[in-house]
């Protein structure tokens, strides 16, 4: 496609840094680049996010120049899961419903809030009404006609791995952090992936404990196809993917349905839906609503530094506690 066509198909000129709320997009060549944008809040997840991801997806899916879309995270880490401060601390279950409220609606902060009112009758059917769109924002990483490459530096913590583990390929630099720890109290991972991608044993083993892999480990369980040195990330993430973008696009698209075919006939709806109530479950128990209070009461970092503490010892660590001897700090 030269220059005109692109402008005819309302596409921007390659290089053309194209701004969403939450991310940027970039085509570069054969390539989309989808870069997290809120480095100073750890590109941490809010309302838009799932939207932005959406519609950067769908603009690379549409656009012919494009064969393969890299999303990545700008600053100290890839994504550092929700922003959940302000909803934690100020006891606003619907403090991600963004700027725009949809006053009346599931996505309306007073109806989420409302919602969450230990003292009143917990609907989960609203909470899932919210959640699921984040969900489902997420999945169209999976879902989309062309792959998908997730490079993770620093750290990809909670509900960036929702947002990961939808990518066809992972690569994550060796020093970097994945996992879940909000499974010791308040979540459960809606995105619902860990089981297919890392069979059961290893899924419980992360998640009955709340434990982070660290890139290495990440590699050697499965969960990632490769995990460079952090210097030589940018480097190994660019081979594969030119390689990737080698491949005539519709050979690309036959190869990634073939194969989501029996990724989606294990059941991946199935656990997204059950993950998602679960998850809306865990935020609405007793340690749930004890650690929003001390959220509120302590400040947010304070309640996950406790929630974080011994015998996990773990909080803000760069380390991992699930292979012995991979402690580094």
């Amino acid at each position: 496609m030269d220059k005109r066509d692109s402008e005819a198909a309302g596409e921007p000129e390659d290089g053309t840094l194209v701004r969403y709320p939450t991310l940027t997009y970039e085509v570069d060549g054969r390539v989309a680049r989808l870069t997290f944008d809120r480095p100073e809040r750890g590109n941490a997840i809010t309302a838009d996010t799932p939207n932005d991801l959406a519609a950067a997806v769908e603009r690379a899916d549409l656009d012919p120049r494009v064969r393969v879309i890299v999303l990545s995270g700008r600053g100290k880490g890839f994504c550092g899961g929700y922003d959940l401060v302000d909803s934690a601390e100020r006891m606003l279950d619907g403090g991600l419903a963004g700027a725009d409220p949809h006053e009346g609606t599931v996505l309306a902060p007073g109806v989420q809030a409302a919602n969450h009112d230990p003292s009143q009758t917990w609907d989960p059917m609203i909470d899932y009404a919210m959640m699921s769109r984040f969900t489902k924002g997420f999945a169209s990483l999976l879902h989309a006609n062309k792959p998908t490459v997730a490079k993770i530096h620093g750290f990809c913590i909670a509900g960036g791995t929702d947002i990961a583990l939808h990518c066809d390929q992972i690569v994550i630099a060796a020093d970097a952090k994945i996992g879940y720890p909000p499974t010791r109290v308040w979540g459960v991972p809606s995105a619902g992936l860990w089981a297919h991608r890392l069979g059961d044993q290893r899924a419980k083993r992360l998640l009955l404990t709340g434990d982070c892999l660290t890139g290495r480990e990440a590699e050697a369980w499965g969960l990632a196809i490769e995990a460079p040195e952090p210097e030589q990330l940018d480097e190994r993430v660019e081979r594969l993917v030119q390689r990737i973008a080698a491949m005539p696009t519709n050979q690309l698209m036959m190869v990634k349905l073939a194969l989501n075919s029996s990724l989606l006939a294990q059941g991946v709806h199935n656990s997204q839906m059950i993950s998602t109530v679960f998850d809306g479950i865990s935020r609405h128990t007793r340690e749930g609503y004890a650690f929003q209070q001390r959220a509120a009461t302590a400040g947010f970092k304070t309640a996950v530094g406790e929630r974080d503490a011994a015998p996990y010892d773990d909080f803000g660590s760069a380390g991992s506690h699930v292979t012995e001897g991979e402690t580094d700090q």
